[in-house]
């Protein structure tokens, strides 16, 4: 029986399925917000809680936390934030600040959403580890990608300020920075490019589920490239 809780947003996705995965075999009890219920992309798997939630809404974020820490056997120690999106192809004086807007709502909001409900009962369960997923467009940006890039920079800046925040309640909060993820719908949306150097979700989930962990303890604040041969 798993001893500890994560809460992984974006669970349902093409590297949220790799993540939970990697969870679920080390023995952790998982729990998977969906947006609609609809998530062909998680893994039918023992220790798989899903629910319904809007993370782009308190409420939502709120009622997944809570189902993530209502098993008193497992509390809740983790939190993974992967809910995100990308858009872009054009300049900023281009680009409709409703664009702007949506990159910000998208990737933004739900990592602030949730962490903001897990972290008093991280806390009270005398610690644990935040994860989250901003990109290397924050640190190398591109062009046309101004409200993407903008957004996973505002990603790492907030995981930054958690860590120090919170490190005096043994909270840690650590960034994972992918390169191009090689999933079924970037390879769609890229068809000519070469997908051999992008990096694949099983190759990021074991680094996920180690800052998750106790092995990682001493680590917090810090911001991990995972970029493949890319």
């Amino acid at each position: 029986m798993a001893e500890r809780s994560v809460l992984v947003t974006g669970g349902a996705g093409g590297l949220g399925g790799a993540v939970t995965t990697a969870f679920v075999t080390a023995g952790w009890r998982v729990v998977v917000p969906e947006r609609t219920g609809d998530a062909p992309g998680r893994p039918a798997a023992s220790g798989v809680v899903t629910l319904v939630a809007d993370l782009t809404d308190p409420a939502g974020a709120q009622r997944a936390v809570e189902v993530a820490a209502a098993d008193p056997a497992a509390p809740l120690r983790a939190v993974v934030n992967l809910v995100g999106g990308y858009a872009g192809g054009a300049l900023v004086h281009e680009t409709p600040v409703e664009e702007f807007d949506r990159m910000l709502t998208l990737n933004l909001r739900p990592t602030h959403l949730v962490t903001r409900a897990a972290l008093p009962h991280l806390v009270a369960a005398g610690g644990g580890a935040v994860v989250c997923v901003s990109s290397r467009a924050a640190v190398t940006p591109f062009p046309g990608a101004a409200g993407y890039v903008t957004a996973k920079a505002a990603v790492l800046a907030f995981a930054n300020a958690v860590a120090v925040e919170y490190r005096r309640f043994g909270v840690r909060c650590n960034t994972v920075l992918p390169s191009v993820v090689d999933t079924p719908a970037n390879q769609a949306a890229m068809p000519d490019a070469d997908h051999g150097r992008w990096v694949t979700p099983a190759e990021i989930a074991p680094v996920v589920r180690f800052l998750a962990g106790d092995e990682s303890a001493p680590t917090s604040g810090a911001t991990v490239p995972v970029y493949g041969r890319a």
